[in-house]
């Protein structure tokens, strides 16, 4: 979420509040107040004739949201910069709306509070308007708000609440969470204080992006004296103060990605030490124990870490994933819907085409019935007309009976076989009839069957391809999971390891110390030894004078300033100089 983004949720806040009557405008008079605040809290220069200019084809009515939006994103969004306090533009939308919609009766917390948890559902609400923060970013921010009380979270509670939200379609506006929050449905236990500065801590990492903050020692530069001031780490500096109320601001430490910070051994009386080493200055930092020493360098690696991959903020990463994990789950939603209803309106479809062949056999039932039953009618009534004739027949046979008797007998039996017959040949006839149009029938409905058996088939592989589709996804990201914890146990193995390491380096500079400290005194007595020698050697063979106080006489001058030597002085090595000369001329007169 850019800028651009951040800043209209909190302009829709105060632009909505402004619509009084709901009817999604505001008057000009009062958009004309809203935009010269907006420029001045900004700090972009204001141009008061602009918004009549821009709304002069208009009537004197009042101006609905979307006829604001290219006013706003002309003469105010596309110039402002990043050099103004957020925290101050926050406030000012935040008086607009809240002396409308926020409800103090029975609230726990303060006005300020109120308002930090306005500024951070902003922050997690989603992109879409009308503003509201969907059910897992507001256990997102009740188990954050319950971890900076001291309490732990209860996710039962949560899951009851959850079946409440069931009606509001699992979200929230921000006064309702206000409401939620401020009456302490989940933290329960906890006094007004403790829920203020756990909110306060939540608006800190969220919306103020301090990643850190504790008390620790400093070392200045000047006079090298150690001071405890209180440091806030954001991604991009770390600043320090005087105190923890933040109004008295000593300086700030900007981090890149060429920065580093490293441990320190113990000295002049600080332990727990560490520097921060930037491209203009060295800051060195002493903690108050080993673990929070541990916790402050880990933090500042990973924000000089994300500077150098030019990421953001953690928090604001996590928001990110947590959004795009969302987004991805409701398409995987969609698409499923929109296959089950295609399934579904396949399988109507299908319904359709079934009853609509019962009812064909059902009229071809009805319809070969009424042919039966036709038939029959016709065989009756030809029986009844063959009846008859019979009954000519015998009449006209009685009277013949007397001439041809035997032969009217044998004609009798011949006729009464072929009547049978006749009857035996039309009953094999309509059955063979019926059971070729049930064979026909039952053909057609278990080709039918077998089709319809095939499609059911080819539906549930593609349900089984999407259920091994949704598990493979789920054992990816169990995977990561673990690849995440592997890492984690090899960054804690790296971190002993460097431990065991610098423990052998101090046992390391303690043996040379005391190598040192043996060298020294060896030289030390070398030292001695020889300054005796040199002693000896000047006593006994006077290659060395001691230095002694010269003669109060007067003392001789010669052309290059006063002389080396005495007058005594130069009158012994004369007459040694003398004494040397007639020893050797002795030697030449033997000759």
């Amino acid at each position: 979420m850019g800028l651009r983004d951040e800043l209209l949720k909190a302009i829709w806040h105060a632009f909505t509040a402004l619509d009084v009557d709901k009817s999604g405008k505001v008057s000009k008079s009062q958009l004309k107040v809203l935009s010269h605040n907006l420029c001045t809290v900004m700090k972009i220069p204001h141009d008061p004739v602009a918004l009549e200019e821009h709304f002069k084809d208009d009537d004197e009515g009042p101006v609905s949201n979307q006829g604001y939006m290219p006013y706003l994103n002309t003469f105010i969004l596309d110039k402002v910069q990043d050099n103004f306090d957020r925290v101050d533009f926050n406030r000012m939308c935040w008086t607009l709306c809240a002396r409308k919609n926020l409800n103090r009766n029975h609230l726990l917390i303060s006005d300020d509070d109120a308002f930090k948890i306005w500024c951070i559902f902003n922050f997690l609400s989603e992109d879409r308007y009308p503003l509201v923060m969907v059910a897992e970013e507001i256990e997102y921010l009740l188990c954050k708000l319950t971890e900076a009380m001291g309490g732990s979270w209860i996710e039962e509670k949560f899951e009851d609440y959850k079946l409440q939200l069931s009606s509001k379609q699992q979200c929230l506006n921000a006064w309702e969470l206000i409401e939620l929050v401020g009456m302490g449905h989940f933290s329960k236990g906890m006094d007004r204080q403790t829920l203020s500065m756990g909110i306060t801590e939540v608006f800190q990492e969220l919306i103020l992006d301090v990643l850190k903050q504790g008390y620790m020692m400093k070392k200045g530069h000047k006079r090298k004296n150690w001071t405890e001031r209180w440091f806030l780490l954001r991604p991009t500096s770390i600043s320090y103060y005087v105190s923890e109320d933040l109004t008295e601001k000593k300086g700030d430490i900007l981090l890149d990605g060429n920065c580093c910070v490293e441990s320190l051994p113990d000295k002049e009386g600080k332990k727990c030490l560490f520097y921060i080493k930037c491209s203009e200055k060295s800051f060195e930092i002493s903690a108050s124990d080993k673990k929070k020493k541990q916790e402050w360098i880990q933090a500042i690696q990973t924000c000089i870490l994300l500077l150098k991959l030019g990421r953001p903020a953690p928090h604001r990463e996590a928001r990110q994933k947590r959004r795009e994990m969302r987004q991805k789950q409701q398409a995987e939603q969609e698409e499923l819907a929109l296959r089950m209803r295609e399934l579904q309106m396949a399988n109507e479809n299908k319904q359709r085409e079934l009853e609509a062949m019962r009812q064909k056999l059902e009229e071809a039932a009805a319809s070969a019935a009424e042919e039966e039953r036709r038939r029959l009618e016709t065989q009756m009534e030809l029986e009844g007309r063959y009846r008859i004739d019979l009954e000519k027949e015998k009449m006209v046979r009685q009277q013949m009976e007397e001439q041809v008797a035997q032969k009217a007998c044998e004609l009798e039996q011949y006729l009464q076989r072929v009547h049978e017959l006749e009857d035996l040949y039309q009953s094999l006839q309509g059955a063979l009839d019926e059971e070729r149009q049930a064979r026909q029938d039952e053909e057609t409905v278990r080709k039918l069957q077998a089709r319809l058996l095939e499609e059911e088939v080819t539906k549930r592989a593609e349900l089984e391809e999407i259920h091994l589709t949704q598990q493979q996804a789920i054992s990816q990201t169990e995977a990561e999971k673990q690849e995440l914890q592997r890492e984690r146990l090899a960054k804690e193995s790296a971190l002993q390891d460097a431990m065991q390491q610098l423990q052998l380096l101090q046992d390391e500079r303690h043996q040379a110390l005391q190598q040192y400290q043996e060298v020294m005194r060896k030289l030390e007595d070398a030292a001695n030894n020889t300054k005796s020698w040199k002693d000896k050697v000047a006593h006994h063979e006077g290659l060395i004078r001691i230095i002694q106080p010269g003669s109060k006489g007067p003392q001789k001058i010669t052309n290059w300033g006063p002389a080396a030597f005495t007058e005594m002085e130069l009158n012994l090595r004369e007459k040694d100089w003398q004494e040397k000369k007639g020893k050797s001329a002795q030697p030449q007169q033997n000759l």
